[in-house]
């Protein structure tokens, strides 16, 4: 059972090995070449997934510029829905994170969370307090401030550029909460503080923040300097990761070069350690435990059901070994599901039937934030139908990771390490 063979050790940490051997019901095994078939398109899906990335970013940057040209509520809220957009593919995106060192040590820098806010921006100190013993730059506010003093430490961001953001901000102190860079710092410079708790409503922030002439929030020049420099980051990285998964890129030429039970055992590292440690427990089970809006992954924009619905997506596109890109236009191939249909016909059925309810699940929680009823609302303390919607996808998120290790019994991998979550594995210490 799954919580005999995931055993947590740590919030971030990875669990204990799962010792599996070959399925007593496995009946074909598939040759090298099949196997080698299935990582090629595992990586051309990775690479269209990342373009599509890059590209509905280069979008996102262009309603950017506009907003920063002619501050508007209408261009405010165009940039919005260009992040939105651009949340879409990148969250697919996330399935080829754990099993991928090269993801995932790059993956910090363009969807880093929860972030103290206050490191970029003014915040509401009624709500965000004024200091934290854990962050001396919780509040150092960069965007009011052309010198950071710290601690000791003097920062110059008299500035704005990719180099102070990423090459001095970013995760400053050694402390993750110091984001600076990425998808969620772009978040609060459109949105703002969501300042409504469990409540209605998302963040709220004026388009006058950014018109020099009429401003709002001070420092209207600096802010849209800030907000325009990480957009122009985020599409730097997103290169970088789009030129990794091309033809003789890094993480594709390390996949195919190497023995195809690695590549295999990487891509269900990935589903499994999204599907249960990542998604299932810091990202959903946590937030519902502690009713905390904070622990909502896409916290200022109120996108956050959308968000774990691609993920789940993404767990799909690489089992099944098919993505839809933004245009329409389809890449498919040789998949895991095939691999484990031949070797057991068995743990492909249960895996394609609980990643289909997983993916129900994932919908009935995104018809209900559509519907009115924000991902916030939905972890409220006092909201026990709401609670309910988002139990079943973790009951299902950790349904389909049962299904994953059958899978990896039936492809006869021999180690795999999931990463796991004291949210489900030891939620009394959480509580403490």
């Amino acid at each position: 059972m799954l919580k005999q063979n995931l055993r947590s050790i740590s919030r971030t940490g990875l669990v204990a090995v799962l010792g599996v051997g070959l399925s007593a019901c496995a009946a074909v095994a598939a040759g090298d070449d099949e196997k080698k078939a299935v990582i090629k398109n595992y990586a051309d899906i990775a690479h269209a997934t990342y373009e599509d990335s890059l590209t509905t970013a280069q979008e996102l940057d262009k309603a950017i510029d506009a907003l920063v040209s002619n501050p508007s509520e209408d261009t405010l809220s165009a940039a919005k829905k260009a992040w939105v957009a651009s949340r879409v593919p990148y969250q697919q995106t996330e399935a080829y994170r754990f099993g991928n060192a090269i993801v995932d040590d790059w993956e910090g820098k363009v969807n880093a969370w929860p972030l103290d806010e206050g490191l970029i921006d003014y915040v509401d100190a009624g709500s965000y307090g004024s200091e934290s013993d854990e962050n001396a730059f919780y509040t150092a506010n960069v965007v009011a401030n052309a010198s950071v003093k710290v601690g000791g430490q003097e920062v110059d961001a008299s500035e704005i550029n990719a180099d102070l953001l990423g090459g001095t901000l970013h995760e400053i102190d050694g402390i993750e909460a110091n984001v600076a860079t990425g998808y969620h710092a772009i978040e609060f410079l459109l949105w703002g503080q969501d300042l409504n708790g469990t409540g209605p409503g998302a963040g709220n922030r004026p388009a006058t923040d950014y018109d020099v002439n009429n401003c709002t929030g001070g420092n209207c020049d600096r802010r849209a300097a800030y907000l325009q420099a990480t957009s122009k980051l985020l599409i730097s990285d997103l290169e970088e990761m789009v030129a990794n998964w091309a033809d003789g890129g890094a993480a594709r030429q390390g996949l195919m070069d190497g023995n195809p039970d690695d590549g295999l055992a990487t891509m269900l590292t990935g589903l499994g350690s999204l599907s249960y440690g990542e998604l299932a427990g810091e990202r959903i089970k946590l937030g519902l435990l502690l009713h905390d809006p904070e622990e909502e992954h896409d916290c200022f924009s109120d996108n956050t059901h959308w968000s774990h619905f691609y993920n789940q997506k993404g767990m799909v596109n690489v089992y099944t070994g098919s993505y839809t890109r933004v245009d329409g236009s389809k890449v498919s191939g040789a998949s895991l599901a095939e691999l484990t249909a031949a070797a057991s016909p068995e743990a492909n059925d249960a895996m394609l039937k609980d990643m289909k309810a997983t993916s129900a699940a994932m919908q009935v929680m995104a018809d209900r934030a559509q519907g009115g009823e924000a991902y916030d609302q939905m972890i409220g303390p006092d909201n026990a139908e709401g609670n309910q919607v988002i139990q079943d996808v973790v009951d299902a998120l950790t349904q389909q990771t049962k299904a994953i290790e059958g899978v990896v019994s039936a492809l006869g991998l021999d180690q795999i390490a999931f990463e796991g979550s004291d949210s489900l594995d030891d939620p009394e210490s959480v509580m403490q």
